[in-house]
């Protein structure tokens, strides 16, 4: 059950509307990095979760004050959007102040579909989608998953503080990207509760060991030809994150067999020369030329 208060989260004040960075918020609602993604994200991994209840909570929790913040987003493009800028101002006498808006870089949907509002949808007018939304349900897989979703929304919330003038624009990104922070901290805590990189990895970690081929385990496969430098990292040399084993280079070599598939079968209509087979299809053109 969720419920609703008519106030928002933290203050949205516009100083000064301006339609093309109403565009931009987009992005920090319908975007790739924005909060509808992260919103849903955390609701189906709550709706979906086993094990002990206080994760689930926590969740839900969490995809619920992104769902504020969905509001924040909308509420600030519909305040962007409301006044057009001074230099159209200006020469509203000579000219649709809504259509100098629309040439000046708003999105023309927002005015064309949502009457001067938000959508949900990216900067470009790409609608959301939940192709991003990652819910797992393995506990440590979606914790990962939820830091790398607050790091780029963080770096978007920084880009966005970086492109606007506005001292109220500056201020509510100021409120997102603490608490982008906080999020940040929040899902990689969960991952320390769970034993941290050796409690959790390799993930799942209920998989059986001995299953793998563990000869490639820690290996890194390096492609380079000879006289390029072999790469030297955290990941070359040095005892495995897990705790289970230790890194090591190893040149990338074929540890398979030619792929040999079966001719096509006639019902995928493929040339007669190619169901033929190789040899049958020199002799065809052997037969043609004589021909």
């Amino acid at each position: 059950m969720f419920y609703y208060d008519n106030k928002l989260q933290y203050t949205v004040r516009v100083d000064t509307p301006d339609p093309r960075f109403a565009r931009l918020l987009q992005q920090a609602i319908g975007g790739v990095e924005g909060e509808i993604r992260v919103c849903l994200q955390y609701l189906f991994q709550a709706f979906g979760a086993r094990g002990p209840a206080k994760y689930r909570n926590m969740l839900m929790s969490t995809g619920t004050e992104e769902i504020g913040h969905i509001e924040m987003l909308a509420t600030a493009v519909a305040l962007n959007l409301e006044g057009a800028p001074s230099s159209l101002k200006e020469s509203v006498a000579k000219a649709n102040p809504v259509v100098e808006a629309l040439m000046g870089g708003m999105d023309p949907r927002q005015y064309l579909s949502a009457g001067m509002a938000a959508l949900a949808s990216d900067a470009n007018g790409v609608p959301f989608n939940g192709s991003h939304v990652y819910a797992s349900g393995n506990l440590a897989a979606d914790m990962y998953a939820n830091v790398t979703a607050e790091a780029t929304g963080r770096a978007l919330a920084c880009r966005l503080f970086e492109l606007t003038d506005d001292p109220g624009m500056k201020d509510m990104l100021r409120f997102l990207i603490a608490r982008d922070t906080m999020h940040q901290q929040q899902w990689l805590a969960v991952i320390e509760e769970l034993g941290g990189h050796q409690g959790t990895l390799p993930i799942p970690n209920s998989f059986p060991r001995s299953e793998e081929i563990q000869d490639v385990s820690y290996d890194y496969f390096f492609h380079g030809i000879e006289g390029v430098e072999v790469p030297e990292g955290r990941y070359t040399h040095g005892p495995s994150l897990d705790g289970n084993g230790e890194f090591r280079i190893r040149a990338s070599k074929p540890m398979g067999q030619e792929p040999q598939l079966a001719p096509p079968m006639p019902q995928a209509y493929a040339e007669t020369q190619q169901m033929m087979g190789a040899g049958d299809m020199t002799s065809a053109k052997n037969k043609s030329s004589t021909d």
